[in-house]
């Protein structure tokens, strides 16, 4: 993001932010109610366009792109409100994330014979793998209106996954969870990024989690930047401690 200003009539959301993210990076961006985080994730994937500055994406300018062109360009999200199908079971819900990545034609997807039907199979295995990956096998074929909560976030990140994307947004993945599920969703998070390489850009109000796994951490306070550095700096930085954190260990 490049100077990025948005503005809702005279409500300033964004003003003159800019940041890059680096390879395989968790990037963070916090900040009180009201800062701004929602509204850099709805710019970068399309919902909003700015009314100044610009945002590229694996050299490509997308600042007025559609939602639609920006994931088919690799970049994918999960909500803060969850946006699953619950009639819907584990493994359907992780197959819409494929729906980029498969190729068959419309004429042999109605037949379903040749081309189709292997595909089909082949998308199947990769999300029964991630399933596999993110610890939830034992679900795999129960309907989302069953499932515990954090599990249904988790799944959400599956997904995503499923995208075989080149940058996650990952909208409050802990939010509403108890320490053991912010725990071991904090571990899936660190894991998917080790083993595929894939930078993330995470909003989340945990401070612990974003403590300990976020590479840099960006400050937002009423649209914004006010702090930017490791964990370490961003937890001693007056101006964060002021707006946000508090008296954070």
């Amino acid at each position: 993001m490049r100077g990025i200003a948005l503005r809702f009539g005279g409500v300033v959301a964004l003003d003159d932010v800019s940041f890059a993210v680096r390879p395989a990076e968790i990037f963070a961006v916090i900040g009180p109610n009201g800062a701004g985080k929602t509204s850099i994730f709805n710019c970068l994937n399309g919902i909003y366009h700015p009314q100044r500055g610009t945002i590229v994406f694996e050299g490509v300018d997308i600042t007025r792109r559609t939602p639609p062109g920006i994931a088919k360009l690799g970049m994918a999200r999960t909500f803060q409100n969850l946006a699953l199908f619950n009639g819907a079971s584990v493994i359907e819900n992780v197959m819409l994330g494929r729906h980029n990545v498969m190729r068959t034609s419309i004429v042999s997807g109605l037949a379903w014979f040749g081309p189709a039907r292997h595909a089909e199979r082949e998308n199947r295995d990769v999300c029964d793998a991630i399933i596999t990956e993110l610890g939830l096998a034992e679900y795999r074929d129960a309907p989302i209106v069953q499932l515990p909560y954090g599990i249904q976030k988790r799944i959400e990140f599956a997904r995503a996954l499923a995208m075989e994307p080149k940058l996650i947004l990952l909208d409050e993945p802990v939010a509403g969870m108890n320490r053991e599920e912010s725990n071991a969703m904090a571990r899936h998070i660190v894991g998917a990024r080790t083993r595929r390489g894939i930078p993330m850009i995470l909003v989340e109000h945990d401070m612990q989690t974003v403590m300990d796994i976020a590479d840099r951490v960006l400050v937002l306070d009423f649209g914004r930047i006010i702090a930017f550095g490791t964990p370490a700096e961003v937890r001693s930085d007056p101006r964060a401690i002021a707006a946000y954190m508090g008296s954070v260990a």
